[in-house]
């Protein structure tokens, strides 16, 4: 495989995490949209139109201030701060990002529900299409892992077999939304718990599939996101450790 996947039209060659980037976002959004439909949304339009925006406020914010924090080496050596802080992002911020904007919102309209089950499916969806643009990039894009001597090495572009950590995640998204709906129908969650399940295994993973990408380390041995990760499972403890606030029928 050569190393980025690109759409040439013409002189114009489109690189395919573009196109796979904006897919995940359009078609995720699209199944919220048929998921709140076909389950009767129990958060009134207005305020739902709220959370919504205060999402992407806080998933762009979150996302990028993560991701430019990540590097901090880069970082101090760039000449545009703010232009190094706008083209490196990360999931792990806009997803924490996201939540803290949905939460502030929530108390501002005054809204009591949990809103984030609804987008559970539709985030899962947005992801796995999402990386399958971060794989067509290979080496060209910080979502590489270290190399390996394993059967699962693959050349992502500068002749070494690595981790394909973005089809890593991909197997384990797929089976978390498989999980999830097993769960839904074996114990029941309760409202908010499908959300959370989903958030408590995806920092966990993402903490420990760091470790076999190249990062920059603090003195601690963790990179900027796995700290990140490690403050939202924190902040997420009081439901790791009360199972029965997640599951509905919890024995």
């Amino acid at each position: 495989m050569t190393f980025p996947w690109q759409l040439q039209i013409g002189i114009i060659n489109i690189p395919y995490h573009v196109i796979f980037e904006t897919a995940g976002i359009f078609i995720g959004f699209r199944y919220f949209l048929y998921l709140r439909k076909k389950q009767n949304d129990t958060i009134a339009s207005s305020n739902r139109l709220w959370i919504i925006i205060g999402a992407i406020f806080g998933a762009v914010i979150g996302s990028r201030l993560v991701g430019g924090f990540e590097n901090p080496v880069r970082m101090a050596e760039s000449d545009n701060i703010f232009l190094h802080f706008y083209q490196n992002t990360t999931i792990v911020g806009g997803l924490l990002g996201g939540l803290s904007g949905v939460e502030l919102t929530k108390k501002f309209i005054g809204e009591k529900h949990s809103s984030g089950d609804l987008f559970t499916y539709p985030l899962l969806l947005a992801m796995i299409i999402g990386r399958i643009g971060c794989f067509s990039m290979g080496v060209y894009e910080d979502t590489f892992g270290v190399s390996t001597g394993s059967i699962f090495g693959i050349d992502l572009g500068d002749g070494l077999k690595r981790h394909p950590v973005t089809l890593y995640e991909i197997v384990f998204l797929l089976l978390l939304w498989a999980g999830l709906k097993w769960m839904e129908k074996i114990y029941g969650l309760a409202e908010g718990g499908k959300f959370k399940l989903f958030m408590i295994s995806y920092l966990l993973f993402r903490l420990l599939l760091d470790f076999i990408k190249p990062h920059y380390s603090f003195s601690i041995g963790l990179s900027t996101i796995q700290v990140v990760c490690a403050a939202g499972l924190i902040y997420y403890s009081y439901f790791i450790f009360n199972p029965k606030k997640i599951f509905s029928s919890y024995a």
